[in-house]
């Protein structure tokens, strides 16, 4: 995150709010939290735990596939819902609560898209990964004298694909056969 360069940036006395790609990052100014955070920064090891508590109450950085939805009161302040958390409401004011709820109303569904495929992706490869891990299985080499014990001989990947083969070659000679026939009436 620190490569790329904020979409949107929002600065308030109290507060500054900045929109990545695909990140919403909220510093508060002037308090305890924020000088907790600013001294963990070079340790990360602490970051993880102790900042992960203090994200507890309100988080400072939220994915944007995180947030569920975004809205904007009268007053100008702008509630995001978060899954696991409490709402966050930041009072920045009409006009950059409109350009702020934008942007992010932009920004999420791609972001909430790209996650998608990633879960998606990453099923999609432990799928491959446990056939593959099933055809080594079955692929083993019984020791020279056989098992001590009987195996029950299980249908595995090798004989369904087998099994699948064959009986695309019966349906292929099938209807070989009938196109045969139909020739021969012709």
């Amino acid at each position: 995150m620190s490569k790329e360069a904020p979409l949107l940036v929002i600065n308030k006395p109290h507060l500054t709010v900045s929109v990545y790609e695909s990140m919403l990052r909220m510093d508060v100014k002037g308090t305890v939290k924020n000088d907790i955070e600013e001294a963990l920064e070079n340790a990360p090891v602490l970051k993880q735990t102790i900042g992960s508590i203090l994200g507890i109450f309100a988080p400072l950085h939220v994915r944007l596939s995180d947030i569920d939805s975004v809205d904007v009161d009268k007053e100008g302040k702008i509630s995001i819902k978060l899954p696991r958390h409490r709402d966050l409401v930041l009072p920045l004011g009409p006009a950059d609560s409109k350009m702020l709820a934008d942007k992010l109303n932009e920004l999420i569904p791609i972001e909430k898209e790209k996650e998608l495929e990633q879960i998606m992706k990453k099923n999609r490869l432990q799928r491959i990964g446990n056939v593959e891990r099933e055809r080594a299985k079955e692929e083993m080499v019984l020791p020279a004298g056989g098992t001590q014990f009987p195996i029950a001989e299980l249908e595995g990947v090798i004989e369904k694909e087998k099994r699948a083969a064959q009986e695309q070659e019966v349906t292929e000679s099938e209807e070989a056969e009938e196109e045969a026939a139909e020739d021969q009436e012709r």
